[in-house]
């Protein structure tokens, strides 16, 4: 990337605008650590993963271990799974404003459910930053 690339072991954020790119940068660095000979996953919280676009930009789409999950919850707990196995070295999470939780993906329309994601979201990141 131009910088040393990225820390390994942190937990890093790409954020911008709709259509800026970050989930192109995230292939993007998927397809250098497995260069390297690095295990990555890909939680395809989005639903939304070009696997055709990816190939393009060097994925290997037969290493890629790949999630789709159906909530936030599950989409954490399958990233602390890999976490603490240890043996995949780059997790893309895409995206956190995808991570529904279960709560409000089984509520009602119009439902008030105030800071339920950023609850989560808390909660997962101490989690997975006290491995």
């Amino acid at each position: 990337l131009g910088v040393g690339g990225l820390p390994r072991g942190r937990v890093v954020e790409i954020y911008g605008p709709e259509s800026s790119g970050k989930t192109t940068l995230t292939l993007q660095v998927v397809a250098e650590m497995q260069k390297l000979g690095g295990t990555c996953a890909f939680v395809d919280a989005e639903h939304a993963l070009d696997v055709q676009y990816a190939s393009k930009l060097g994925v290997n789409l037969s290493d890629l271990l790949i999630s789709q999950p159906d909530t936030g919850e599950q989409a954490l707990e399958i990233t602390d799974a890999l976490v603490r196995s240890g043996s995949v070295d780059l997790i893309v999470v895409d995206s956190v404003a995808a991570l529904v939780p279960k709560a409000e993906i089984e509520g009602e329309m119009g439902d008030s459910l105030p800071g339920l994601q950023a609850r989560l979201m808390s909660q997962a990141l101490r989690k997975l930053t006290a491995t």
